[in-house]
Formats: C-alpha cells, structure tokens, sequence
C-alpha cells in the first residue's frame, strides 16, 4: 500500500451513484504500482484456489479474448519495457512465473495486469456480460452476473436497474463508445479489512441490507476500515466491437488519509458524501450501521 492513496475520488470529483465518465488517456490505460507482484501472486492463488468462481467464458468469445490479450501484448512492453517484453507470440512478466499458453486468452490476460477483465457484448436484449477475469470483486459474484444484461447486472444497486434513468443512460453509453474515444470512471467503498477478493452475492447483500450490522466492531475504527477505490475503464474493441470493461483495485487503511498533505479537504468531503446517502445507497454499501462512525472518524482527521 502507498504512503498516500494514488487516487481519491471520494475527494468530491468522483460521487457514488453516478456514471461519471470521463476520456481515458491510452498511455495511462493499464496502472502499475508498487502491489505489482503482490496482486499478480494473488491472482495466481485465487484463480488456483476458486477456479470457476473467478473465470467465466462464452464458447464464442475466444476471438475477443484474444484481441483483448494481443492489445495488452502491444500496450504493455512499449508503456512498461522494465516489466514487459515479448517475442512477437508470448507476453512475458519479468520476474514472475510463466503462464500455460493452453488457458484461455483472457484468462492469461487477467494474470499480467493488475487489473480484472470483463467482457461484454451487444445482443437483442441488450449489452450482456459473456466472458470474465473476476479475482477482486467488490461485493458481488461474477458467477451470478455471467451472461446477464447490464441492466439486470444492475438490479441491485438503487436507481440502476431495469427502466431507469440511469440504465437507458447506460445502455445509450456502451452504444455510442467508439474505439479511438476509450473512457475511465471511479468507485469507492469502504470495506473492513483489507481483503482483494471480496464476493458477495445478491442474497448476502440481501441480508446484510435486512441486518444492517456494524462491520467494524473494534474501538479504534481507523484499524479495521479500508478505502476501496476502483478504476475502471471502457474500451471498445476494434475488431468484435465488444467493450472490455477493467477494473483496478486500490486499498488504504482510513487512517492513510491523516498523513495526506490536503487531509482536511479530502476527508470533510469524504464525511459529507457519506452524510448525503440515503437508506437505500447505504443499505447497499453495507454502511448502514457504520456511517455516523466513519463520518466521525474523518471529522477528526479533518481537525473538526
């Protein structure tokens, strides 16, 4: 973990519950930092350990998924040459193991990034996600969302599903993407513990909304608490014309933030978004029965 978080949408430029798009440099497609070779080893052991869980594929998708490799195969040694090279047929990581060619392209593709890997596709009822790399899911399981719409993916999250505003906004978005125009957003969450792999299913959150329990059941809130940013990018592919969808996961402890050089602007409006959520966001961010405790403890790194 960084010194100071590498990204702090929570700052105000990035609010919760909305789409938030904005153009995505290329040069800064793919993020490395130093969790390098912690990440690349975790996805190792989480795709060992939960197999199917954490890959999903539609027997059609394999031209896709190898698009999708062989533009990581270009991006990657011309943006990181100390990380990367290749021999014009193999992506090589220095200093990591090598990878089975025999496994699925994306899956390989998802074991070089840091980043997780989704694929959809546009269908009759819509964008449907029908290949997947999914080993640091932030509260939901790619298993149940395989092969579902985007807007049925979005059923959960309130004002995002089936015949909302947003999810005609959305579906609008993934229609007009054009390949040279690639577009990045920012989600965040606070989690207890540092956990990478973090699943939850429907029913889970379900009952965890029905619950509403405290997460952070130690005196000192600063120790158990993690901010958990996404990164994610859209990109159309050239060739299928499917949109690979990447998610990057970045982890601080609350407590990071108290050394930030401008602490007092990013955690008053840290605590003000979290001021500003209803019953149902916080219901599905599971902060239900945190929230008065999380705004208290950035009240105080704040010096309020």
């Amino acid at each position: 973990m960084a010194s100071t978080p590498a990204h702090t949408p929570y700052d105000g430029s990035s609010r919760l519950f909305a789409i938030g798009l904005k153009p995505l440099d290329l040069n800064e497609w793919i993020e490395i930092d130093d969790t390098f070779e912690f990440h690349l080893a975790e996805k190792r052991r989480i795709h060992a350990e939960h197999g199917p869980r954490v890959f999903v594929e539609e027997a059609d998708t394999k031209a896709a998924q190898a698009e999708v490799l062989s533009l990581l195969a270009d991006h990657l040694p011309a943006r990181y040459p100390q990380r990367y090279s290749t021999d014009g047929a193999q992506l090589t990581v220095t200093g990591q193991p090598a990878i089975a060619t025999d496994l699925p392209p994306l899956h390989i593709a998802s074991l070089v990034v840091q980043e997780d890997l989704i694929l959809m596709r546009k269908c009759a009822e819509g964008w449907r996600l029908v290949a997947g790399a999914l080993c640091f899911p932030s509260s939901w399981s790619l298993t149940e969302k395989f092969g579902k719409t985007m807007q049925d993916i979005h059923i959960p999250v309130p004002a995002f599903g089936p015949g909302t505003r947003m999810a005609g906004m959305i579906e609008r978005i993934f229609d007009n993407l054009v390949v040279e125009l690639p577009v990045e957003r920012y989600n965040w969450s606070i989690q207890a513990g540092d956990a990478l792999y973090h699943p939850l299913s429907d029913e889970q959150r379900i009952d965890r909304a029905t619950m509403r329990p405290s997460r952070f059941n130690d005196d000192n809130i600063n120790a158990g608490a993690f901010i958990r940013v996404e990164r994610q990018t859209l990109r159309k592919l050239p060739v299928s014309g499917d949109i690979l969808f990447t998610i990057r996961i970045f982890l601080d402890p609350l407590e990071v933030l108290s050394r930030h050089d401008d602490r007092k602007r990013i955690a008053t409006s840290f605590a003000s978004q979290l001021a500003a959520l209803d019953e149902a966001q916080l219901d599905y961010k599971g902060l239900t029965g945190d929230r008065d405790r999380l705004i208290a403890a950035l009240e105080h790194i704040a010096g309020l």
